[in-house]
């Protein structure tokens, strides 16, 4: 996740994501001001309500929003419930903050009934995790409109996968109009299952990936047991999962990643060059995480978008209209 360490001009920030917004596919910032004024306040007031008892649904609203844009574009798809949808599929099993959605949904119906759209609920509810978790803020562009096409299958075919390549990631994000940095940028927690493989029996070795730095080895061994049934999960930024630092940058530096295709984000020099900037090494030309944190954020959440009469509102997020 993005450092709080980076004071940046809000002028520049402003500034910033409105140059991205202008490439937006029909979203923009304030889409609701005269429909709905108050969407912000209450998505806020949902996100704050249920941070205030459990402060990892930050990351959980963070990481939703990721896996939406990714399948279907940003429209909402992966907080369909029912079988066979993208909320079944593996890599979803283990979200969290459906019911800070389905709260605001239910307080915006009162106040402006068919107006807001799920997948502006998320896109916002995403932004307002970060700040809680001490990061940056930024203007969300809005104007989505719900999918209603879920399928599980996709979400398994599109993802970011734990081994996967760095070509692959590449690739992945490319297909979405997103860059290497992008892919940086915004690459939480995984279950053990996604990685046993790497502490245990790595490519078939009977030894671990030797990629892991030999004193962080033991301690994803204790998390995860050679024996478990895969379920526990570890936090990708280790240490810090709660909080909006740039350790995670730090950990793959120090072969601490505990994902594959974290770790080798470091070892390619088409990512690890932008690892090292973001971390002010190598006398390379230094990134500020949360500029470009909100830029990628801006970008992400425009992948694919419904507007004008594209998709639906739905009444309740969880089902098709």
């Amino acid at each position: 996740m993005a450092s709080s360490s980076n004071i940046v001009s809000a002028a520049a920030l402003f500034l910033a994501i409105m140059a991205a917004a202008v490439h937006g596919q029909g979203t923009r910032v304030g889409f609701y001001s005269t429909t709905c004024p108050r969407v912000e306040t209450i998505v806020r007031s949902a996100v704050q309500s249920r941070f205030n008892s459990d402060s990892t649904v930050a990351a959980g609203l963070l990481r939703m929003h990721f896996h939406d844009c990714f399948v279907q574009g940003c429209d909402g798809s992966v907080l369909i419930s029912g079988a066979g949808t993208e909320r079944t599929a593996i890599p979803n099993l283990s979200l969290n903050g459906f019911t800070v959605i389905d709260d605001a949904k239910t307080q915006l119906e009162a106040a402006c009934p068919g107006v807001v759209s799920c997948a502006d609920i998320l896109a916002l509810a995403a932004r307002d995790a970060v700040v809680l978790a001490n990061g940056p803020t930024w203007a969300v562009p809005t104007g989505r409109r719900d999918g209603r096409i879920s399928v599980a299958q996709e979400a398994l075919d599109n993802l970011p996968g734990p081994s996967d390549s760095v070509d692959s990631q590449i690739q992945k994000f490319t297909d979405r109009n997103l860059s290497v940095q992008d892919l940086v940028t915004l690459t939480g927690t995984a279950s053990c299952a996604t990685f046993n493989n790497r502490l245990f029996n790595y490519q078939g070795t009977g030894g671990p990936d030797p990629s892991i730095a030999a004193d962080f080895l033991p301690t994803l061994r204790s998390f995860c047991p050679q024996n478990n049934n895969g379920a526990a999960r570890v936090a990708m930024d280790t240490g810090s999962q709660n909080r909006f630092d740039t350790s995670y940058f730090t950990n793959i530096r120090n072969g601490r990643g505990v994902l594959e295709s974290d770790q080798r984000l470091w070892s390619d020099n088409r990512t690890g060059n932008f690892v090292r900037r973001y971390l002010g090494l190598s006398g390379l030309l230094g990134l500020t995480f949360n500029v470009e944190f909100g830029r990628a954020m801006v970008r992400m959440g425009n992948v694919g978008v419904r507007t004008g009469t594209n998709g639906e509102i739905r009444r309740v997020c969880s089902a098709v209209n």
